[in-house]
Formats: structure tokens, sequence, C-alpha cells
């Protein structure tokens, strides 16, 4: 059987693998766009056994667990009608909701206590006129695919904590509960990205967001949809 295993490095609560990053190593495992739905945290340093049905669907188990499961999907998005420059990004930064208050700050992607060259450090903050937020994002060489280019799974990483900063409240518990990414194309380490999030819609507990990647040029990169759950009380 088929398996993945996620590093302790690549948390995102502080025992269990960020989501972004789950689903972009489950993605990996299709050569087509694909829906990964997360039902338990993913465990960390833990091979997680990989079943493929009949139907398309990809199961994630441990042992009689199932963590998660992916199906084939179209990503259905409506971007920006303007790109934002990699100076805009730095500047929402600034204003990132994280510096004052963190759920898990041990976060590969976007926690505070994690040293550039070991985290993402992508820190989107809003910019409320255009109602959404952003972040800039320098990929380090611990990303490198072995071609100059990030692995498929770290840009999936960095399509997921902005949009829960894109829906939530001042530090408000929600849990990535789906994620719907297309990579138009790697970005290449040492290259200085935009990340951009906002607001789909949201019904009851569920919040969807919307996530994208411009390369230094303001091209796009990657997008990515999700569905932001908040537990019950």
């Amino acid at each position: 059987m088929k398996t993945i295993t996620v590093a302790r490095r690549f948390c995102g609560p502080a025992n269990s693998s960020n989501g972004g990053y789950f689903a972009g190593l489950v993605a990996r495992l299709a050569a087509e766009t694909l829906t990964v739905r997360l039902l338990k945290p993913p465990p960390l340093e833990t091979a997680m056994g990989i079943v493929e049905r009949e139907d398309g669907v990809i199961e994630v188990r441990h042992d009689d667990t199932l963590i998660g499961e992916a199906k084939p999907s179209q990503l259905s998005l409506a971007l920006l009608s303007r790109p934002l420059s990699y100076f805009e990004a730095v500047e929402a930064s600034r204003r990132y909701a994280g510096f004052s208050a963190h759920r898990f700050p041990t976060c590969f992607v976007c926690g505070t206590q994690r040293p550039r060259g070991d985290g993402m450090r992508i820190f989107a903050g809003p910019i409320p006129e255009r109602k959404l937020v952003a972040a800039p994002w320098v990929p380090d060489a611990s990303l490198d695919g072995g071609d100059g280019k990030v692995r498929p799974e770290f840009m999936s990483a960095a399509l997921d904590c902005p949009g829960y900063y894109a829906v939530a409240d001042a530090d408000q518990m929600m849990l990535l509960g789906e994620l719907t990414v297309h990579l138009d194309r790697l970005v290449h380490v040492g290259e200085s990205c935009t990340v951009v999030g906002w607001r789909v819609g949201s019904d009851g507990r569920k919040h969807e967001a919307g996530t994208a990647i411009f390369d230094e040029d303001g091209e796009l990169c990657g997008r990515a949809r999700a569905v932001w759950i908040e537990p019950r009380a």
C-alpha cells in the first residue's frame, strides 16, 4: 500500500499537519485537480495509507480512521480584477492579525514563531478597500524540488492560511474542511511572490475563501478555493 507521512516541521496546529500541505501531498497522487476534504487532523511523523477506490476517490487512512479523502474536481473561482504589487503586499503584511494573537504560532505557513528558512512566514494582512488580505512570499531553498522551483505541496500550503485570514474575525477558531488547488506553474526559489486571499461567501458555520499566488511579474501561478468551518460550541 502507498503511504504518505507528514514531517513534524510541516505542522499547522502543534500536533497535526498544516491542512494545505497535507492537501498538496494528496494532490500529488493524481494528475488532475482534486478537492481534498479533511475529516480528522492529519497526524505527524506517522505513515498514512492510501486507498484508491474504483470510483476515483482517494482515501487517506491511519489504521481504521479515515483522515481525509480526495476526488476529481473542477476549480471555479473568480479572480481579482487587478493584481496587487509586491510592495502593496509588504505593506498589508504589517497589519497581519497574527502579530497580535495567534492560535497556532508554530504553524509552518503562517506561524510567527517560525524563523526564516524553517517556516514559510506568510503573514497575510488586510487591505480593507480591496476586501482582501495579502502577503509577500519569497520561497527559501528548503522548498526546492531539485530544479530551482518550489515543490507543489508547498505551493498548496501557501494557498491555505491566507484564506483563513480572509474570512475569520479576530483570531476566530476555524478549521480547514476542504481545499481545491489548481497550479498553473511552479514559482522559483528566491522569487518575490504575492499571495492574496478573499471571502467568497458564508453559510452558517461554513465560510468559503479564494486564494491566489502571483509571481514577481504579476502572473497568476496558483489558485485555490477553501471551505473553513467554525467548530460547534
